[in-house]
C-alpha cells in the first residue's frame, strides 16, 4: 500500500506552485478539494486521514464523493467540476510515481466533468445594494471595516479571495481618487482607479485600523488577516440586516461573487461596451464577460425596438353554427 500523505504534501508544496507555477488561489482551491475528499474518505474507510493509502482513493470513491457534495452539502455541477478538476491533477502527478496504480488512476480520469446549465447570472437592483451598504453602522470599528469592504466588493468587481489579498502598500490615494493593485486569479494582475466616495470609505477604516502587524487591508476581530470565508460571514450577517428594509432581497441567494457581477452588469449598462467590462473585472477574454450580455435587459429591449416582425393578414376566426356542427360531425 502507498501512504497518501506524503505523495499530496509534495503536490501541493512542489508540484503544483514549483513546477507548474500554479498561483496560490489554486494551490488553496486544490488543497481544500483534497481537505473534504480525505475527511470523507477517512470517515467512509473507518480510519484516520493520516492512515489513508492512495490505492483506497479509486474510482467507487470518488463518484461517491461527488455525489456527496451535490447532495450533502449542496454543491451544484460547477463546484463539483472544481472538485474533479483537483483530483485528476492530483491522479496525473501520480501517474509516474505509482505505476502499480495504473489502471486505477486511469479509471478516475475516466470520470467525466458534469454538463452545466447556463444560467443567466444573479445580481443586485440599486436599491438592494444600498440596503446592503447601509446595514452595518459606520460608528463601530467592525462596521466601518464591513462597509469599507462591501462598498469595495460592489464597485471595484474585485473576486472575493482579491480583497482579502489586498494589502496596504497594494492601495495608493492619488488626489480625490483611491488606485488598486489586484492581483487576480491565474496570476493576472490589473489596476483600478475608483471614485473618490469609495476612497472616502476606505479612509474611514484606514483611520480606525490601527498600526497592525498583517500587510493586508481588511483584518478580523482578532487582527488577523481576513479569510474568504470571514468576508461572506461578513455579507451574510448584513444580508440579514438589509432583508428587513429590502425585501426583494429575500429572494435572492447573495454571495461576494454576486457583488462582482453586479459590478459587470452596473458597468455593462453604464458603458454598452462588453470590452470595459472585461477590462474592469480582470477577464482575458471579452468571451468571459459575454454571460453579461444575456443578463441584460437592455439589449433585449433594443432589438425589439430595432427589428419589426413580419405582419399577418387580416381575418378572425368564426365558429361554426353549433347545429350543423353536430350534424357535420354524424
Amino acid at each position: 500500500m502507498t501512504p497518501l500523505a506524503p505523495h499530496l504534501v509534495e503536490w501541493l508544496n512542489r508540484r503544483l506552485p514549483v513546477e507548474r507555477g500554479a498561483s496560490k488561489h489554486t494551490v488553496d482551491a486544490y488543497s481544500y478539494a483534497f481537505q473534504l475528499l480525505v475527511v470523507f474518505a477517512a470517515e467512509q474507510l473507518g480510519t484516520s486521514p493520516s492512515s489513508l493509502s492512495f490505492e483506497q482513493l479509486d474510482a467507487a470513491l470518488i463518484l461517491a464523493f461527488l455525489e456527496y457534495l451535490q447532495r450533502e452539502r449542496g454543491n451544484g455541477a460547477t463546484t463539483r467540476n472544481a472538485r474533479l478538476a483537483a483530483v485528476h491533477s492530483f491522479m496525473r502527478f501520480m501517474e509516474y510515481r505509482a505505476p502499480s496504480a495504473l489502471e486505477q488512476i486511469r479509471r478516475v480520469l475516466s470520470i467525466p466533468m458534469q454538463r452545466t446549465d447556463t444560467r443567466p447570472v444573479c445580481h443586485l437592483g440599486q436599491n438592494e445594494v444600498q440596503a446592503i451598504l447601509d446595514a452595518p453602522d459606520p460608528t463601530t470599528w467592525s462596521g466601518t471595516r464591513d462597509r469599507a469592504l462591501l462598498h469595495l466588493a460592489v464597485t471595484s468587481g474585485a473576486r472575493v479571495s482579491e480583497l482579502v489579498a489586498l494589502r496596504l502598500a497594494d492601495v495608493t490615494f492619488r488626489g480625490s481618487y483611491v488606485d488598486l493593485y489586484l492581483h487576480g486569479k491565474g496570476r493576472k494582475e490589473r489596476a483600478l482607479t475608483l471614485w473618490k466616495i469609495v476612497a472616502d470609505s476606505i479612509r474611514a477604516w484606514l483611520a480606525v485600523r490601527g498600526d497592525l502587524a498583517a500587510p493586508q487591508l481588511f483584518v478580523n476581530a482578532r487582527r488577523a488577516a481576513m479569510t474568504r470565508g470571514g468576508a461572506a460571514y461578513i455579507l451574510n450577517k448584513h444580508l440579514a440586516t438589509a432583508r428587513e428594509t429590502c425585501p426583494s432581497l429575500k429572494a435572492k441567494r447573495v454571495s461576494p461573487h454576486v457583488l462582482r457581477h453586479t459590478c459587470a452588469m452596473t458597468t455593462l449598462q453604464a458603458t454598452r461596451d462588453i470590452r470595459k467590462v472585461a477590462l474592469w473585472l480582470g477577464h482575458a477574454s471579452t468571451q468571459t464577460s459575454e454571460v453579461y450580455l444575456r443578463a441584460d435587459p437592455a439589449d433585449k429591449l433594443e432589438t425589439l425596438e430595432a427589428v419589426v416582425p413580419p405582419s399577418l393578414r387580416k381575418g378572425s376566426f368564426t365558429p361554426p353554427d353549433k347545429l350543423m356542427a353536430l350534424l357535420k360531425g354524424r
